[in-house]
């Protein structure tokens, strides 16, 4: 991906940073990204852990594969990835920034690690959370990782700030949407009162009310994100010790969502 933004105008910006090779000594060329980020995808798609990933398909190895995510995520490279992706879909127009969505989904940590900690929805057993915030269209925004314990109210004011500013149409950047949408795990209202002073008209459901208040109507489209989030299969569970390497792998996943989503207008 080789388009950025820059000063308001689109240029030709190279997202993977350039190595400089050592004019003595400069050891063995290491692979093309292209191939690295081929057998990234493999991974992502098929869940296949690292050490299986088939080395006669000119990928690399697994070591390769496992550094590579870790290095881009460190250096913002999914973060810039997904910012010119929002800004191609805000520009067509295709980003419904009237409103978010939030929800949170647990995912078994099987190898533990950071970011984990005891479920409970699964007997205590160690797994992670993933934090998604998305458009009205079901967009991804931005997505967090947590541990399996973390209530999912105190990540809310993290993700809101976790939205980059969207450029693609004339005028100042917006990041903050008009509403946003949650269900009863967000019921509290100091939440309420902080989301409400960032100008952001919070439509969050109550406990101990009936159901039928109408705001499943808007918070079906985090559901479906999340069906995609999880179609790619290295997703459905953790297996990465390092959090960073998951975290990674969510933000690129977030991206090939946005992609598919700027696909369908084609």
């Amino acid at each position: 991906m080789l388009v950025g933004v820059e000063a308001g105008r689109v240029v030709d910006v190279p997202l993977v940073p350039q190595r400089e090779r050592r004019f003595r000594y400069p050891g063995r060329k290491p692979l093309p990204d292209r191939e690295v980020l081929c057998g990234i995808l493999y991974v992502l798609l098929t869940g296949v852990q690292w050490e299986y990933l088939p080395m006669e398909l000119g990928f690399g190895s697994d070591m390769t594969c496992r550094r590579r995510p870790r290095d881009w995520n460190e250096a913002g490279v999914w973060q810039r990835a997904h910012e010119v992706l929002l800004a191609e879909l805000n520009a067509a127009p295709r980003l419904d920034r009237s409103r978010c969505v939030v929800d949170s989904s647990h995912v078994r940590a099987l190898k533990r690690g950071s970011h984990t900690g005891p479920s409970p929805v699964d007997r205590g057993r160690a797994d992670s959370k993933h934090h998604l915030i998305t458009d009205g269209h079901g967009t991804p925004l931005a997505v967090l990782l947590t541990g399996g314990n973390r209530n999912d109210v105190t990540q809310l004011l993290p993700l809101l700030y976790a939205i980059p500013p969207v450029r693609g149409r004339v005028g100042r950047p917006r990041r903050k949407p008009d509403s946003l949408f949650a269900d009863r795990d967000y019921d509290h209202d100091t939440y309420r009162d902080q989301v409400r002073d960032r100008g952001i008209v919070p439509a969050i459901a109550r406990r101990g009310t009936r159901h039928g208040t109408g705001l499943g109507t808007y918070r079906w489209v985090i559901e479906r994100s999340f069906a995609w989030l999880h179609g790619f299969r290295r997703l459905r569970i953790r297996w990465e010790r390092r959090a960073d390497i998951h975290e990674g792998l969510l933000k690129l996943d977030c991206c090939l969502i946005t992609h598919r989503q700027l696909g369908s207008l084609r």
